[in-house]
């Protein structure tokens, strides 16, 4: 090859790079095969659009004639959005751990022909710094020990395939014992900060799956210490600078153990998760906090983020080649901006100085402080709001970071859960609208009969779904089919469900991979139950499966949710904190709940019984609308029941019993609010062994 090929592809962060003098080419056999003819190692970097160090490294070497050429004379050079194919990235990834490096972004993998991996390193300057070898001799050290040291490098290989034979083929299964959830809880509070939450130290990720854990904690033992955390945690990322209080929406990280310095890239499904967890926690507690950064974050999800009626996966850090500087403000452009309002008034409640609370004189905005309150009187509030959305207009003016606008599946099935929800519980019907196209947009433009591709830009889709994608995608459709009583959503999950148990699922040690079987190989199949940024598929379809057996009394999706529970419950006292998501998936199948509301969708009664339902924290919850001339399964524990008078009539199922009819509002939304009894939780235990009987036994 004597060209860069990057300029057939479409994703935003390969075409960053199609004008560099490095020949590259994306990953495929055709590139494994030119390292085979030519007897050349492979060197991989993986990045993606919103990363700064990414952009850094891109500037500093990959545009360098000098550096290109070396990449070319020595390698055969492979650029991989991470995004677009996260298969890549997870096992190169872990590679890069057993090679004695953290990992990250930009992740610089050497391979050789067969795809197998020898030198891991992340960004690395273009001259020597700080301690870091210079790329450039990097490559040359690396292109000699493949030539001078064989031996060497197949030993490296064979560890590295050890390695994931460890981590992902192995037998990692076991019996959960549902008397360890009180004790989980616990050990995971105290790993969290308890003066700004969130797990100690930093840099500081949202990990909502372990906020949550800790709230499913508070809900089912009233211990206040778990609320604490969780409202520390969501304060603190709801005040500080890790919020953009301008535009809306939560960056990936942040820097410090404060939240105040963010890391400024905004990423879809980080959002989605945010507004999942905000949503849950206020329908206990009513913050106003917590109400203002959703609406304020679906806001900023509809007004920047649509692609079509889809949506776009991230905006970068960076603009004008500095990161941040799109977020940062001066007092003298707050005094610009703000002309003729009080603006000390914005200046105090933000925190803003004349010297700057950050660098060179520029202010990142927070409400961390004595005049930073929340609670304010309603003229300020308003007045603040004007003035942000002063700042917001100005704001405009500026060069914007680029947003990296393809598509993917598994993120919007996120966001459309997230909205979906959301609607339903704010009453906010242009939510759920968003919802139901973004849902119809991905099935038109990434599916494919009953499968799914991953990413698609510009009326282009590549490469075939991964399991995140049918996990997410699924949920999405079950939100949907939760908040509109339309089952045509429901049938949408069962077939991507069956997608799943027919080309993922691990016939040897139960659990779903992360490709399907009939996807281009690599060099090893993964399977994974710990959350990453993003839950784990894993994990999610524990909740997946578990509401498919509530909807539809089919017996296969719980013997199947018995078995990937089953698959993985040998982790779970090694490897808990990273198991949000699966450990939130069991306590749903041992405490789930049916909610059945039987009347006619139109019907106002019917509403107002969903809506009693949806005004209180249920994590554990399944809402079913039925109407009237539904019949549910036979197996269904309301198989049979009416309405009562002729009045929309709530059950609540649980365990195959159902409660009386409840047609009354306010008694519906009494019992919903009853605390968790000593009983109840025995009951659970009691009942932990038919629940997690091996498939077949039922």
């Amino acid at each position: 090859m004597s060209r860069n090929l990057l300029d057939q592809e479409t994703s935003p962060y390969l075409l960053l790079h199609k004008d560099n003098p490095v020949h590259w080419r994306p990953w495929g056999p055709d590139a494994l095969a030119e390292a085979e003819t030519s007897g050349k190692p492979i060197l991989l970097s993986v990045g993606y659009t919103a990363c700064h160090w990414c952009h850094v490294m891109n500037h500093e070497s990959f545009a360098d004639p000098q550096t290109a050429a070396l990449m070319n004379e020595l390698f055969v050079n492979i650029k991989v959005d991470r995004e677009e194919r996260p298969d890549i990235d997870q096992i190169y990834q872990a590679a890069a751990n057993v090679l004695g490096h953290s990992g990250g972004w930009p992740l610089t993998m050497f391979l050789n022909a067969k795809g197998e991996p020898f030198f891991a390193a992340a960004y690395l300057p273009n001259e020597e710094r700080f301690g870091q070898p210079a790329f450039k001799t990097v490559l040359t050290r690396c292109s000699e020990i493949y030539k001078d040291q064989p031996d060497a490098v197949t030993n490296t290989n064979a560890r590295v395939q050890d390695a994931y034979n460890k981590l992902w083929n192995r037998d990692l299964s076991g019996v959960f014992d549902a008397v360890t959830f009180d004790s989980i809880a616990i050990h995971v509070g105290q790993r969290f900060d308890t003066f700004y939450g969130g797990l100690t130290g930093a840099p500081k990720f949202p990990t909502t799956g372990l906020v949550e854990l800790l709230w499913r904690g508070y809900l089912r033992s009233s211990v206040p210490q778990f609320q604490q955390l969780v409202q520390t945690t969501l304060d603190y990322m709801s005040m500080s600078g890790i919020y953009d209080h301008v535009g809306g929406g939560y960056a990936r990280y942040a820097m410090d153990e404060t939240w105040f310095v963010p890391h400024f890239e905004k990423m879809l499904y980080d959002n989605a998760l945010m507004i999942d967890i905000l949503t849950l926690v206020w329908q206990s507690d009513r913050l106003a906090l917590y109400r203002d950064r959703i609406e304020e974050t679906v806001t900023w999800v509809l007004r920047e983020m649509m692609v079509e009626h889809g949506f776009a996966s991230s905006i970068d850090a960076d603009s004008e080649g500095e990161e941040g500087k799109y977020y940062l403000w001066t007092e003298a452009e707050i005094d610009a901006a703000l002309m003729g309002t009080y603006v000390q008034k914005f200046k105090d409640t933000y925190n803003v100085r004349r010297e700057g609370n950050y660098q060179n004189g520029r202010n990142i905005l927070h409400r961390i402080g004595p005049q930073s309150g929340y609670a304010i009187p309603e003229a300020d509030a308003a007045l603040l709001k004007r003035q942000r959305d002063l700042l917001l207009a100005a704001r405009k003016q500026r060069t914007a970071p680029m947003r990296d606008d393809k598509v993917l599946a598994d993120w919007n099935g996120m966001m459309i859960a997230a909205l979906a929800n959301a609607g339903a519980v704010f009453k906010k019907l242009e939510w759920t609208a968003a919802a139901i196209r973004a849902f119809e947009f991905v099935v038109k433009v990434l599916g494919d009969g009953d499968r799914l591709y991953h990413s698609w830009r510009e009326g282009k889709r590549q490469h075939t779904g991964f399991v995140d994608d049918y996990a997410h995608m699924a949920r999405a459709a079950i939100a949907l089919w939760e908040a509109t009583g339309d089952k045509n959503y429901l049938s949408y999950a069962q077939r991507w469900v069956h997608v799943l148990n027919e080309h993922f699922w691990d016939v040897q040690n139960g659990g779903y991979f992360y490709t399907a079987d009939d996807s281009d190989p690599l060099i090893v199949r993964s399977r994974m139950v710990f959350d990453q940024a993003m839950p784990c598929a894993n994990g999610t379809m524990v909740t997946v499966l578990g509401k498919l057996f509530h909807a539809t009394a089919d017996n296969a999706y719980r013997d199947r949710t018995n078995a990937l529970i089953q698959a993985f419950a040998g982790e779970i006292n090694r490897a808990y904190i990273s198991m949000g998501s699966y450990l939130n998936g069991i306590e749903f199948i041992l405490a789930g709940v049916q909610i059945v509301i039987v009347g006619p969708i139109a019907n106002a009664k019917t509403h107002q019984l969903a809506d009693a339902v949806l005004g209180r924290s249920l994590p554990n919850k399944v809402v079913m609308l039925v109407d009237p001339k539904e019949t549910l399964p036979e197996g269904h524990p309301a198989f049979g029941k009416t309405m009562e008078n002729g009045q929309p009539t709530a059950y609540l199922c649980q365990r195959n019993i159902c409660s009386q009819p409840i047609t009354n509002p306010v008694q519906l939304s009494q019992i919903l609010l009853l605390p968790a009894r000593v009983a109840q939780q025995q009951q659970m235990q009691a009942q932990q062994q038919a629940a997690m009987q091996p498939a077949g036994r039922a």
